[in-house]
């Protein structure tokens, strides 16, 4: 192995820590808004109109007078244990794509090379994504359907409901299906993740562009944040219907009277069919408000160099 291919090797090891400890501080603050959106995602409108939540404020409150402040964190020790690969993944490959990608040195990477790069990044991450997100949602989902199944059985029209867990979701999975039962949703998992990556790191790069540098050319914390933020935010409400079709796949639980999906296709066809357009949209300004702090907060640790600091590199 060259000198060069070993330092290579060595200066990824930063970034790999940087996108993980990123995405464990974003994922510890904004969490609990995560649960709602899922959860508003998730609920289904009764024939009367009728709805669990009726708004983003209400799921809050809702959930937090049901469950408890730690029933807000239903679900995170899985997203913590797994956005360390995750994050690391789609901020180091897009850098890696990014240089392969490049024309040269100081050479400014044009719009689609940039599209290119980020939807790469996207496609790699869905790897660790997918599992992720599926044991996510459904913990997060579980207050929402043990409600539900609770009203039925004190009406009569149905068992209790079962106390859910992540040991016991992933134990039956694999008894069900094996490692493939980990990967349902992967479809629209890939359409959300690539469409959002193709979006998200040309507009950061731009915005982040835009403003004051630092001695060694690398841009200032607020602008890092806010760039993260504006780019995140864009980026979640264009992709929010495949978001919803997503969650909606990968809920393995549903509360009764909650309709079943077979694929993508089916699930956007049911979904317009019953609900209308509006539907693709639902928990869509929860969702910006919990991806604007999310990339904000993992842009300023990746740019701030935090993993370097610690090993001592430049």
């Amino acid at each position: 192995m060259s000198q060069q291919t070993a330092d290579q090797k060595f200066k990824t090891l930063p970034k790999v820590i940087n996108g993980g400890i990123a995405g464990i501080i974003g994922v510890s603050v904004v969490f609990p808004l995560d649960l709602v959106k899922t959860r508003l995602q998730n609920q289904v409108v009764g024939p009367g109109g009728e709805k669990m939540y009726s708004s983003m404020f209400d799921c809050f409150k809702k959930t937090y007078k049901a469950e408890g402040y730690f029933g807000m964190y239903r679900g995170s020790a899985v997203n913590i244990i797994l956005i360390t690969p995750e994050k690391a993944i789609k901020l180091t490959f897009n850098d890696i794509f990014r240089h392969k990608l490049s024309k040269g040195p100081g050479q400014p990477l044009p719009l689609l090379r940039e599209m290119i790069a980020g939807g790469l990044a996207g496609a790699c991450q869905i790897v660790v994504t997918t599992p992720m997100e599926l044991l996510k949602i459904s913990m997060q989902d579980a207050g929402r359907v043990a409600a539900a199944a609770a009203a039925k059985a004190k009406a009569g029209q149905g068992p209790p409901p079962k106390q859910a867990s992540a040991l016991a979701l992933m134990s039956e999975l694999w008894k069900k299906r094996g490692i493939l039962g980990f990967y349902q949703g992967t479809g629209a998992t890939a359409l959300r993740d690539v469409t959002f990556s193709v979006i998200y790191f040309p507009l950061f790069a731009r915005l982040n562009s835009l403003g004051p540098k630092r001695p060694d050319g690398s841009s200032v914390f607020w602008c890092s944040f806010l760039s993260g933020c504006a780019a995140g935010s864009a980026a979640a409400l264009t992709v929010n219907p495949f978001d919803v079709v997503k969650t909606r796949l990968q809920a393995l639980n549903k509360a009764p009277g909650d309709p079943t999906y077979d694929g993508v296709m089916d699930c956007i066809g049911k979904t317009l069919k019953n609900e209308g357009f509006t539907a693709f949209f639902k928990g869509g300004a929860c969702r910006m408000i919990v991806i604007a702090p999310l990339f904000g907060i993992a842009q300023t640790v990746y740019y701030l160099g935090v993993a370097e600091r610690l090993l001592g590199l430049q």
